[in-house]
């Protein structure tokens, strides 16, 4: 293996030249609506983008003196408007017990009122801000953790930071809130990066702090590889939609996962970090050049680009290790029945099923139609509910043209019998050979299910 510290200092080396597409593409407008948290909330809900619920802000010394505290809910983030790098935020997770003036933080410790004011007033002094000018202090609510990030979060809620180029999402990565970092998913500030994969959303790489490389969430077992974020093309879709709304030719949107709401724009970074391509073991000037003069005439068509140039490793590297294609829940399956006679359909993948099953529509089209008039006349008028042996079987239904078999199904009524026959199966472009039970399915969400006895030739990711 590499070593991976002299390639994160090479691709640390790169910085500088990142700048080239920080200076010409990020315009006065777009830097201002990007520094300036307040605006940027405002322009973004106005283009029906979600962003958090904003409570309350203070923007003098004499508004701070005035300033209802009871509006305050139990939990709630305080932050500096033109802060930079996560300095200056102070999230609150409850209130404490018997106490109305005063909350509790990630640590344990206690906040009371006057630590609160305490904050404002350097907020407001400017000692967060950009330029260490003058600055306003904002309350704004606190999102739900999402199950799924529980495990793998400290008190804190997780982020995902899409960087976005020329209308394309070039890079990503997820943020995790550790205790050192005090429950905050800022990587300066000890949290926890995971790259991510464009085209499968699925994490990769993990580092902690200034980059080094971990596997586990600290001080578990839990593996950091492998998460598979919800709303994930959504996600990428609010990403290059800020972009666009912004007005910044390069940023990283940071975007939180509510439990309630789904996903969230926190911010806009018209300066994003680059620890983001330690993350992802990949240069961000490389993936910035690849799209750089790229005609991008929709969102739709930056994200597609997005995700066919810089997505697919982990697919592709199991696919490579196990010899198996890698296929989802649903799949799009080709059914070639008698005589050639194709049809596709969208098919349930699902390996609690034993073998494949069509319904008797779809049997009729792929040229099976005689077969199934033939077999419903020899049940018609016999009591089949009475288990049949296998010799019974055979000699009641052997002599059909195209029935393969029979298979018996038991019933609190008794047993009956669904005909089989001859398909052929082609998914994600591997042909496989079966035998298909015949049953009417057309009240059921999908026509197909295959079953494992087909799907030897594949891995299943119930998430794709």
């Amino acid at each position: 293996m590499f070593d991976f510290f002299r390639k994160s200092q090479k691709l640390l080396g790169m910085n500088a030249r990142n700048l080239e597409y920080i200076r010409p593409y990020n315009r006065k407008r777009g830097m201002e609506i990007a520094d300036n948290k307040l605006l940027c909330k405002r322009i973004l809900k106005k283009n029906s983008l979600a962003v958090p619920l904003l409570i309350g802000k203070i923007s003098t010394h004499e508004a701070l003196e005035q300033f209802d505290w009871a509006k305050l809910p139990a939990s709630f983030a305080l932050k500096p408007n033109r802060g930079f790098g996560g300095e200056g935020i102070l999230v609150v997770y409850a209130r404490k017990k018997g106490r109305d003036d005063a909350w509790v933080k990630a640590d344990g410790t206690v906040i009371t009122i006057e630590d609160l004011k305490s904050h404002i007033r350097n907020i407001l002094d400017g000692s967060f801000s950009l330029a260490n000018i003058p600055d306003t202090a904002f309350f704004e609510e606190r999102l739900t953790l999402l199950k799924l990030f529980k495990p793998y979060a400290f008190k804190g809620i997780p982020d995902i930071r899409v960087i976005v180029f020329n209308s394309v999402p070039v890079m990503a990565m997820l943020r995790l809130p550790t205790r050192g970092s005090d429950g905050k998913a800022n990587l300066q500030q000890g949290a926890v990066g995971v790259g991510i994969d464009l085209a499968t959303g699925t994490t990769t790489t993990a580092i902690i702090g200034k980059g080094h490389v971990i596997e586990y969430v600290p001080g578990t077992r839990l593996v950091l590889s492998g998460i598979k974020i919800p709303y994930w093309k959504e996600i990428l879709r609010m990403a290059a939609e800020a972009q666009k709304i912004s007005g910044l030719g390069f940023l990283g949107a940071d975007i939180a996962i509510d439990r309630e709401r789904g996903p969230v724009i926190l911010e806009l970074n018209a300066r994003p970090g680059l620890s983001i391509q330690l993350a992802n073991l990949s240069g961000l000037k490389e993936r910035l050049d690849r799209v750089s003069g790229l005609k991008i005439r929709s969102v739709d068509r930056g994200i597609r680009v997005g995700m066919n140039l810089f997505g697919g490793e982990i697919e592709e590297e199991i696919e490579e290790i196990s010899g198996k294609r890698v296929i989802g829940a649903i799949e799009k399956v080709k059914l070639i029945g008698k005589d050639g006679k194709e049809l596709e359909v969208e098919a349930k993948i699902d390996t609690g099923a034993d073998s494949t099953s069509i319904d008797t529509q779809i049997a009729e089209e792929l040229g099976f139609h005689e077969a199934l008039e033939e077999f419903e006349r020899r049940v018609a008028n016999r009591d089949i509910l009475q288990e049949l042996s296998k010799e019974e079987r055979e000699k009641l239904f052997a002599d059909i043209p195209d029935l393969a078999s029979t298979v018996p199904v038991k019933s609190s009524h008794g047993t009956s019998y669904r005909p089989m026959v001859r398909i052929d199966l082609v998914i994600d472009g591997v042909t496989v050979p079966a035998k298909v039970s015949i049953i009417g399915r057309s009240h059921l969400e999908y026509p197909v299910i295959v079953g494992r006895k087909s799907l030897r030739k594949f891995l299943i990711d119930v998430n794709k």
